[in-house]
C-alpha cells in the first residue's frame, strides 16, 4: 500500500473517484489525531459535498467516526436497546413522549439528543426547563440511567464519535452543512455509539425543516437507513411534514407541559398523537414486540391510558436530577389575531421559529442563554376558516417583547379566500 497522502485523497474526490476504505479511515483518524490539519479536512468536506458519495463510502466514514470514541456496552441478556432521532422542526417534542411510553414496552432508550441552533429547538434545551434536570451525563452514568429506568435523554458526552464533533465545527464555517453524506455520517455516528439494535429516523421536510424539498429530504432518509442497515442496525425512517409546527406548543416550558399532559391524558394534539404512536409502532416492530403495525399501537396507547408512561417519564426526569412535578415558568400570555377573513393556506413554519428566537426562547450563536418560560401556542391550522379578530396564537413573552415579533406571527400564516387541503402529515415511509 502506498504511503498516506491527504491531499492525493481530496485530489481524487475532487476528481469524482471512490475513495478506498483505507483512505476514508487514515484521514479520518488522522484529522482526529491532529495530524492532519483543519485546512485539509476542510478541502475534502467541500470535495465530498460537490462530488458525493457512495453508500459504501458513507457507511465507512460513519463506522470511522463511530470508533473515534468509546460505544455503549450492554450486559449479556439486557433489554433490546433502541432510539429515534429527528432531524428537527417546529414544535418537535416527540422525543419526551417516545423516551418513556417504549421504556414501558420493556425496552431500552439511551438517547442522545442535541440543543436547537437556526430555527428548530433542541430536546436539551426543552428538558432543561424543568429545574435541575441534567442533560451533561458521563458515558457510566447514561449507561446507569438506562439499565435502572428504562430511558436516559442526555447530551452527547466527548467520549462518543469525538470525530463527528471535530468535523461539524468546521461544517459549520466551511458551508458544507447540507452534505447528504455529512449528515448522514454525522447523524449515525453518535446513534449508533449507543450501540442500538433498532433505530426509527423521523425526516422532516418543508418551511420549518432543515430540507426544505421533499426529494431532498427522501434521499437522505434513503441514506440513512441504508447507512444503519449497512452496520448491522434495523433502521426504518418516516418522512414527515413540517410545514406547519408540531403540536400546539412552541418553545421551552410550553412544550414540556404539552409532552406531560399527553403523557398524563393520553390525548393531545392529533398530529403530536399520530407522530409519536407511529415512531413508536416502528420500534415495536423491528424488535418484534408486536405482530403488525395495528398490534404495535394499540400497545403504544395501552400504555398511556394506563398511566404507565408518566410514571417513566417523572422516574426519568427524577433520575437524571430534575423535579418532574415542579411548576415550570410560563411567561405572560398576548393574543395576535387576524386582519382578514378567509381561510388558512400556508404557514412559514421558520418564521415561527425565528419569531421564539427573537423572545429568547432559541440561540442565534451557541453561547446565547435562553429564555425556557417565552414561546408561541398555535391556535389554528392549515385549512381552518378565520375571520378578523379570530386569535391566530398566543405570545408568551414579557409585553417588551412580544411586541417585536407580533407581526412575524402573524405574516407566518398565509390567509388566501379558498379551502387548502391540510397537508398529509406522514408522507412516506422509508
Amino acid at each position: 500500500m502506498p504511503p498516506f497522502a491527504p491531499a492525493a485523497v481530496i485530489a481524487r474526490k475532487r476528481d469524482g473517484h471512490t475513495l478506498h476504505a483505507h483512505e476514508i479511515r487514515d484521514f479520518v483518524n488522522g484529522f482526529t489525531a491532529g495530524a492532519i490539519p483543519d485546512y485539509q479536512m476542510s478541502a475534502l468536506a467541500m470535495a465530498i459535498l460537490l462530488r458525493g458519495m457512495t453508500i459504501d463510502e458513507i457507511a465507512c466514514l460513519t463506522e470511522t467516526m463511530l470508533h473515534s470514541g468509546v460505544t455503549l456496552q450492554w450486559p449479556a441478556g439486557s433489554p433490546p436497546q433502541v432510539d429515534k432521532h429527528s432531524t428537527g422542526g417546529i414544535g418537535d417534542k416527540s422525543s419526551l413522549i417516545l423516551a418513556p411510553l417504549l421504556a414501558c414496552c420493556g425496552l431500552q432508550v439511551p438517547m442522545i439528543s442535541g440543543r436547537g441552533l437556526g430555527a428548530t429547538g433542541g430536546t436539551l434545551d426543552k428538558l432543561e426547563a424543568i429545574p435541575g434536570f441534567r442533560t451533561d451525563l458521563s458515558v457510566a452514568e447514561m449507561q446507569a440511567v438506562t439499565e435502572r429506568v428504562g430511558c436516559v435523554i442526555t447530551g452527547a458526552s466527548a467520549e462518543l464519535a469525538p470525530a463527528d464533533k471535530k468535523l461539524y465545527a468546521l461544517r459549520d464555517v466551511t458551508g458544507t452543512v447540507p452534505s447528504i453524506a455529512l449528515i448522514t455520517a454525522s447523524i449515525m455516528s453518535k446513534k449508533l455509539a449507543e450501540n442500538p439494535k433498532a433505530l426509527v429516523l423521523d425526516v422532516k421536510w418543508g418551511s420549518g425543516a432543515f430540507m426544505k424539498r421533499f426529494e431532498d429530504a427522501k434521499a437522505l432518509a434513503e441514506s440513512l437507513v441504508q447507512t444503519g442497515r449497512r452496520l448491522g442496525v434495523k433502521t426504518t425512517a418516516l418522512l414527515t411534514d413540517m410545514n406547519q409546527p408540531n403540536g400546539w406548543m412552541a418553545g421551552n416550558a410550553v412544550e414540556v407541559l404539552e409532552a406531560v399532559e399527553v403523557l398524563q391524558a393520553a390525548s393531545g394534539p392529533s398530529d403530536l398523537m399520530e407522530l409519536t404512536i407511529a415512531l413508536g409502532a416502528e420500534i415495536l416492530m423491528m424488535t418484534e414486540r408486536a405482530m403488525d403495525m395495528a398490534e404495535a399501537k394499540r400497545i403504544m396507547v395501552r400504555h398511556l391510558l394506563s398511566g404507565h408512561a408518566y410514571e417513566k417519564y417523572c422516574q426519568m426526569i427524577a433520575a437524571q436530577g430534575g423535579d418532574p412535578h415542579a411548576a415550570l415558568t410560563v411567561a405572560p400570555a398576548s393574543e395576535v389575531t387576524a386582519t382578514k377573513t378567509g381561510y388558512i393556506t400556508a404557514c412559514d413554519t421558520e418564521q415561527l421559529g425565528l419569531a421564539i428566537i427573537e423572545l429568547g426562547g432559541g440561540r442565534k450563536t451557541l453561547s446565547n442563554t435562553l429564555n425556557h418560560s417565552v414561546g408561541l401556542e398555535f391556535l389554528i391550522r392549515i385549512g381552518d376558516e378565520v375571520e378578523v379578530g379570530r386569535p391566530l396564537a398566543k405570545i408568551f413573552a414579557p409585553k417588551n417583547k412580544a411586541a417585536l415579533v407580533r407581526e412575524m406571527v402573524r405574516e407566518a400564516w398565509t390567509i388566501g379566500p379558498e379551502r387548502a387541503e391540510p397537508p398529509k402529515l406522514i408522507v412516506e415511509r422509508i
